[in-house]
C-alpha cells in the first residue's frame, strides 16, 4: 500500500511540475503499474517507471511525426 501511495503522489507531482514533459507518461505509468502489480509483489513501481518511459517515448515519436 505504501508503494502505491508513493507512486500516485510521484506521478501527480511530476504531472503538475512539468506538464509538457510528462506527455504520455501518466497513461504509460498507469498501465505499467497495473501490469507490474499483476506480475508480482513489488513490481508495480518498476512497471510504472518503465511504462512512463515508454509512454513518453511514444508521445514524442507521435509529435515528431506530425
Amino acid at each position: 500500500m505504501n508503494k502505491t501511495l508513493f507512486l500516485a503522489l510521484s506521478v501527480a507531482l511530476a504531472a503538475s511540475a512539468s506538464p509538457a514533459l510528462a506527455k504520455g507518461c501518466l497513461k504509460g505509468a498507469a498501465v505499467g503499474g497495473v501490469g507490474g502489480h499483476m506480475v508480482g509483489k513489488g513490481h508495480a513501481v518498476a512497471g510504472a517507471a518503465a511504462g512512463c518511459a515508454i509512454g513518453h517515448h511514444h508521445a514524442a515519436k507521435k509529435a515528431k511525426a506530425q
